[in-house]
């Protein structure tokens, strides 16, 4: 069948085409490769879902069998290693709808494999070789459902969004944050100055520019004492706790061992740390954090390099690794202004960021089930062109346990950083009273922020500046915002 006519019948077709490839597997020699289609899961396996698309030529199973065998040379060749080898198995192969010539291939793989409390050792050991298979054009890894045992090796978030509430002094309502840019061209004592003017007008967090580590024009030392007094002011102005994301990104761990104390001397309560320094970086930081009783907030700019359409690993099981590995912040998205799909997907990333037990949900891109064991659970960080306009489909869509970060509805408003952030909180705080109060905000949210606008004039400015820009994305189209926005269960902390 070509792969016009497969695209057209849509699963249909799929299905039919991998009858034909399981007519061909069948005709192998019992027991050949890695491919066991009657493997009986167990309670210790590791179960990897992963999209693949094969080369010319090549059968869906020989390449699904490559990725448990970690090599295209069939093992039963290597008679002297094949003990060695049977520790994963290919057992499942299904087609992707609408994509002619793509394949999902469920792998399993004993634990014994893998290196308990190691997240550094789960992407070397499923994806390491992956690139080399001349068997396989794209591979990406889509999901994983790791067993209990292996997830109660990892300690999880140091603080969790109980104990970040519980710090902050702050309820039933999200975390508002904002960016300062642009950064490295300000010296340190106006650096500082957007730093204030922004926690002064209301805002809970400011957002270091994700490439501000140590630049000659900005020193750390300097920029943190800067900081951290603007924090201070800010805090005694507002009669709030207030925070900065103080970035410890370095050259080496012992750097940031060093600025991440510093900053825990002058009395911070958050830092901040780039996903590129690696997995093992972020691990022995978020060790640092729980001895030290900080909140750690990972950056997601080094993230997108590693979630390719067809290669690399989804952010999904990104957000699984980094929820083990024990960060208390992560970038999740923002699920406004995108396709029905792609809206699905974010609402499954901070699914897996807040749940005590995630289900399995294939429109939302949640292939397992998941039982995080009573881990702490992560704030996820809503940003990308969110603005007030937004927030009561934002409040509908992700509950109160989010950080929403405004940061061109901050930078962008007419009157300043402080009118901005001003702005904002009481739009925030409009929207939250209307929704305790009983009133359908997602009907009314028009005339409410218009109420709210009458007593407060850079909010009036907001509005006017963002009419023409605000995203049309109602929750009711297939996105299920009730269960989203219910808390989790008390023991998930």
């Amino acid at each position: 069948m070509d792969s016009a006519t497969a695209g057209r019948d849509g699963t249909s077709a799929l299905a039919i085409e991998l009858d034909r490839h399981r007519g061909a597997a069948r005709a192998k020699p019992a027991g050949s490769g890695h491919w066991e289609p009657g493997y009986a899961i167990r309670e210790t396996d590791a179960v990897a879902l992963f999209r693949i698309r094969p080369q010319r030529g090549v059968e869906p199973i020989e390449g699904a069998a490559a990725l448990a065998g970690k090599s295209e040379t069939p093992p039963g060749t290597l008679a002297w290693s094949h003990r060695w080898t049977r520790g994963a198995h290919a057992f499942r192969l299904e087609g992707v709808p609408h994509s002619p010539g793509q394949f999902f291939a469920w792998v399993a793989y004993d634990t014994r494999l893998f290196e308990k409390g190691s997240i550094a050792n789960l992407p070397a050991s499923l994806i390491g070789n992956v690139a080399r298979f001349h068997s396989l054009e794209a591979a990406r890894l889509e999901d994983i459902q790791l067993p209990a045992a292996f997830v109660k090796s990892f300690p999880g978030p140091p603080t969790g969004v109980a104990g970040e509430r519980k710090r902050l002094g702050k309820f039933r309502r999200p975390l508002l944050g904002a960016t300062t840019r642009p950064g490295l061209c300000l010296s340190g004592r106006n650096y500082a100055r957007a730093i204030y003017q922004g926690l002064a007008g209301g805002l809970d967090f400011v957002h270091a520019e994700e490439n501000i580590h140590a630049p000659p024009l900005l020193p750390w030392r300097d920029r943190f004492l800067y900081v951290m007094d603007a924090v201070n002011k800010a805090s005694v102005a507002s009669g709030e706790t207030k925070g900065s994301y103080l970035d410890v990104t370095a050259a080496t761990v012992e750097d940031m061992y060093e600025r991440a104390e510093f900053a825990r001397q002058l009395g911070a309560l958050i830092v901040m740390v780039d996903a590129a320094v690696g997995w093992s970086a972020i691990q022995s930081l978020c060790a640092w954090a729980r001895s030290n009783d900080m909140i750690l907030h990972l950056q997601h700019a080094a993230q997108m390099g590693c979630t390719y359409r067809h290669q690399g690993v989804s952010l999904r099981v990104i957000a699984k690794w980094l929820r083990l590995a024990g960060v208390d912040h992560l970038h999740a998205g923002a699920a406004l202004g995108r396709p029905r799909a792609e809206r699905l997907s974010v609402h499954g990333y901070y699914s897996l960021c807040r749940d005590a037990y995630t289900r399995a949900d294939r429109p939302r891109g949640i292939f397992f089930d998941q039982d995080w064991c009573d881990m702490r659970r992560v704030m996820p960080v809503a940003c990308g062109g969110i603005h007030a306009r937004q927030l009561h489909q934002l409040l509908e869509l992700f509950g109160d346990d989010v950080v929403l970060q405004l940061g061109s509805a901050t930078l962008r408003h007419p009157g300043g950083l402080q009118a901005a952030a001003l702005a904002n909180r009481e739009a925030l705080e409009a929207m939250v009273m209307a929704r305790d109060e009983g009133q359908d905000i997602r009907l009314e949210a028009a005339d409410i922020l218009r109420r709210a606008a009458r007593l407060c004039r850079p909010l009036q400015q907001a509005l006017e500046t963002w009419d023409p820009l605000s995203f049309g994305c109602p929750p009711a189209a297939g996105v299920p915002t009730q269960r989203l926005a219910a808390s989790a269960p008390a023991t998930a902390t």
